[in-house]
């Protein structure tokens, strides 16, 4: 995954507060290890904190930064996207926003950006206050994602993927893809409260796996709003497999196996690997929103 040298970054899209101090205090996150396995698999990839019962904390307050942000020093270019974590996170928030409001604008519709926050141990938010323990996640009540990129390391070592910059960009592209079904209504499905193979809980996951594949297939095509270039010049097959393979490390079914010996897909909330892999090609091959109906 290769971005644009000379390419611009727009970092306005990312608000930075790692090492900030949290007003309110800590949520309240219990169970060791494997509670914080729990958490992950609850919440990584969509659920918000509030519906696991994490501590409200100070609902809508934001950290203030008790140092300068990174990313508005350090993220300039697409060279240093090419080079750092952050900063190819600033990249790929920016080609997403691109994506998304050029799509919502040949439907007709307007698309409402939605930035993304890096945060260092906890954070607080307009659906409560979580601990990295969670995994990234999104809040609609504030429309942002939020995400500690030491969550990146937990994916490879923790949850056996290969890695690779591309797999970090599908955990982002799936944040997004609930934004999307948040201004199309369709996020608020998971209130029912069911979990299980055939939840809606599952169905909403994968249609933002499908999304992010949507996004993949256009994303070296995608005009970069400051320069008319695509700000992705480069994703290749070996890019496309760490993404299948992120998608596939998070799979209910491999996350029971390894944490639990035994796979209950009555619990299901985010689905199988099998299905998290074929609902992202399914976009990636497609380019098409409306191939993405895992409601049918």
């Amino acid at each position: 995954m290769q971005f644009d040298d000379d390419a611009d970054l727009d970092t306005s899209e990312v608000q930075d507060v790692r090492g900030s101090r949290i007003p309110g205090g800590a949520a309240t996150v219990g169970g060791g290890v494997v509670g914080l396995i729990v958490l992950v698999v609850g919440l990584f990839l969509g659920i918000r904190p509030d519906q696991l019962g994490l501590s409200s904390g100070d609902s809508g307050t934001t950290a203030t930064a008790s140092s300068p942000a990174q990313v508005e020093q350090s993220c300039r270019t697409g060279q240093d996207a090419n080079t750092r974590d952050d900063c190819r996170t600033v990249a790929v928030v920016n080609s997403l926003q691109d994506f998304w409001t050029q799509e919502f604008q040949r439907q007709g519709e307007r698309y409402s950006k939605a930035r993304t926050t890096l945060f260092t141990d906890r954070v607080n938010t307009a659906c409560g206050s979580a601990t990295s323990a969670v995994g990234p996640f999104y809040c609609p009540a504030d429309q942002k994602v939020y995400l500690d990129l030491g969550f990146f390391e937990e994916l490879r070592t923790k949850f056996g993927s290969s890695g690779g910059p591309f797999s970090q960009a599908y955990v982002v592209a799936h944040e997004y893809g609930h934004h999307v079904q948040n201004l199309a209504g369709t996020l608020g499905r998971t209130q029912d409260g069911r979990t299980g193979a055939d939840s809606n809980s599952v169905r909403v996951e994968l249609q933002a796996d499908c999304y992010a594949g949507v996004w993949a297939h256009h994303a070296t095509s995608t005009p970069d709003k400051r320069t008319g270039r695509p700000l992705i010049t480069s994703l290749t097959q070996t890019d496309i497999r760490d993404g299948l393979d992120a998608a596939a490390a998070v799979g209910d079914d491999r996350i029971q196996e390894k944490f639990q010996g035994r796979v209950t897909p009555e619990s299901w909330t985010h689905g199988s690997s099998a299905q998290r892999q074929e609902w992202f090609t399914t976009g990636y091959r497609s380019g098409d929103m409306k191939a993405c109906d895992t409601f049918r």
